[in-house]
């Protein structure tokens, strides 16, 4: 009788101990479905949030193209020159905006020039799609560091002193400037995302690179 009854408690322990195993068996199923599905979860969201904010920033920057530049000066895009001289040119605006320029461009892939460079090259970069960033000694060290950094990850752009010109910043396009007082009001980034490569460039593609540096 004794090992009859011996004999049963190892099977009442060995059923217990299958139940057991099962028990944990469903429990490590639960938390690797449970853990998948918010791992799936995550990524859906963290893909739809993306994809929201890639579409935000995309309709930004299409709003940003659409509004007008507030206090922006333009001209006549067909009455400036574009043909390539060597003599020098008398622009009637400071910075130039376009005319007749020299046939080599200024290097204007986020190129930042601590010197002013020459007047009939940058023009040229403005024929390619590029905006020329500009400022003089009434810029504080501070917008002047932070325009910087700006222009070095924005290509098709480049940034040098003027020191004649009347505004503290200003940006220049092909027919287009404004003149901001600080480097961070709102028409410095519209004004780059507008006509960097804007409708107004007479050669969209042209090179940035491959041309003079300073």
């Amino acid at each position: 009788m004794a090992s009859k009854s011996q004999s049963a408690e190892r099977k009442a322990r060995i059923e217990e101990m299958r139940r057991a195993e099962r028990a944990r068996e469903r429990r490590s199923r639960i938390i690797t479905v449970t853990a998948s599905g918010v791992v799936v979860a995550a990524l859906i969201g963290g893909g739809a949030f993306l994809l929201n904010k890639e579409s935000d920033k995309k309709a930004a920057e299409k709003a940003a193209v659409a509004a007008p530049v507030t206090g922006e000066k333009s001209w006549d895009a067909k009455k400036l020159g574009r043909n390539h001289v060597t003599k020098e040119v008398s622009y009637p605006m400071t910075p130039p905006v376009g005319g007749d320029h020299n046939q080599v461009w200024m290097n204007c892939d986020g190129d930042v020039y601590d010197k002013a460079v020459p007047e009939m090259n940058a023009v040229h970069s403005l024929e390619h799609g590029a905006v020329w960033v500009t400022y003089n000694d009434k810029a504080s060290e501070s917008d002047v560091k932070a325009l910087a950094e700006k222009v070095k990850k924005t290509p098709y752009s480049l940034m040098s002193p003027v020191q004649d010109q009347k505004g503290a910043i200003m940006l220049s396009a092909w027919g287009k400037q404004v003149t901001v007082d600080t480097a961070d009001d709102s028409r410095v980034d519209q004004f780059l995302t507008k006509y960097v490569q804007g409708t107004q460039t007479p050669e969209p593609g042209a090179a940035c690179t491959g041309g003079l540096d300073a």
